[in-house]
């Protein structure tokens, strides 16, 4: 109306000459085109801003109806690593409209907050940092047991320290990821020698702060696992106190999920433990192989890449009675020393045998 209104007065006005007229009309052409372009800047900033390799990657994109699978990438050298480099499990699940991702997290806990969070479809840990997850109420579901590969992971100390077994260790600092395997070895390693995690002074760092720490000598040790371990001792910074092994470590890994990943996507996870058990094998049986395929992307030498896989077993192995009740013995301790903020019942992340029998490779349920 108030448009209208200017209008009429300036068609009611006196004495309006020709050339008042065209500089009217003229300045309401400018302003009209101004205001037009005005009002489209950010639709046009949204169709420009675009990288400069969009058109090479737009085949690359997923459809409307292309779903995605993010598994973590390993950065423990295992052959999910060897899988992901292959690109084998993109080509499988290519079939069922689905594109795989690998997203990088520093340790287990950091995956499991992804997993409950949506940013992680399928997660690789130990077995501490599922039981916190379900202590938080996260609706996870245990895939699949892995081997334990005890000495992939060791208790470091620097290579001068005076520290000659865990004893030694009563009231120093020691580095560990809170949640991760490194902190249950250790427990497991106190608990051998008659002593308590309160005998030392836990120091929670994620492994690369852990790692500037030991270097810097501002903790007494670090219980880590590989490549850290290999690496420090190749410069000659840290030695093995104990490893894992000779029975130290009495629990597995574990794949996991979210309950509702699980219920919604059998096929695609029947599909990743199908082709990573063939890669655990290959993996097994061809070390040298393994190497030389993930020298380049781990940018560690070949040689030294086949000392940290030896410390592996490759091995995907059937989830038994016998590693729930492990599993529900490490949790029934956290809840004892007040480290999760209740009693969990591990089963409740576990799968029916007949649930398992559906999405687990025939050669590992008949496995002993």
């Amino acid at each position: 109306m108030q448009g209208l209104k200017v209008k009429l007065e300036f068609w009611n006005r006196p004495r309006i000459t020709r050339r008042s007229l065209l500089f009217t009309l003229g300045y309401c052409l400018v302003l009209s085109t101004t205001l037009s372009s005005c009002s489209q800047p950010q639709n046009t900033a949204q169709q420009t801003t675009v990288s400069p390799d969009s058109t090479e990657k737009k085949s690359e994109q997923p459809t409307t109806n292309q779903k995605v699978l993010r598994v973590v990438r390993s950065k423990q050298l295992t052959a999910l690593a060897s899988l992901e480099k292959k690109g084998i499990l993109e080509k499988r699940l290519a079939s069922l409209g689905y594109k795989v991702e690998w997203p990088e997290f520093l340790a287990g806990p950091q995956q499991l907050e992804a997993l409950n969070a949506g940013g992680l479809d399928i997660a690789s840990t130990a077995e501490s940092p599922p039981i916190f997850s379900q202590a938080a109420g996260v609706p996870l579901v245990y895939l699949a047991a892995n081997s334990t590969d005890g000495k992939a992971i060791s208790l470091l100390v620097p290579v001068n320290s005076p520290v000659k077994k865990v004893k030694d260790l009563k009231g120093k600092k020691v580095a560990f990821q809170k949640a991760s395997i490194g902190h249950y070895l250790l427990l497991r390693a106190l608990e051998k020698e008659g002593l308590k995690l309160t005998d030392v002074e836990s120091v929670f760092l994620p492994p690369p702060d852990a790692n500037a720490a030991f270097s810097q000598n501002k903790v007494d040790a670090w219980f880590i696992w590989e490549p850290f371990v290999t690496r420090n001792e190749q410069k000659k910074v840290g030695r093995i106190l104990i490893d894992g092994g000779n029975g130290l470590r009495d629990t597995n890994n574990y794949y996991s999920t979210t309950r509702k990943f699980y219920q919604e996507n059998p096929e695609v996870i029947k599909v990743f433990l199908e082709e990573l058990q063939k890669e655990q094998v290959w993996a097994k049986n061809h070390p040298k192989e393994l190497a030389q395929i993930l020298a380049p992307v781990t940018q560690v030498d070949a040689p030294t890449l086949e000392v940290m896989h030896s410390k592996y077993d490759f091995a995907l192995v059937p989830i038994t009675e016998q590693i729930i009740q492990k599993q529900q013995e490490v949790a029934d301790k956290w809840f004892s020393l007040g480290l999760i903020p209740k009693k969990v019942n591990v089963r409740d992340g576990f799968l029916t045998p007949e649930e398992y029998a559906k999405i687990t490779p025939s050669e590992v349920l008949t496995k002993k």
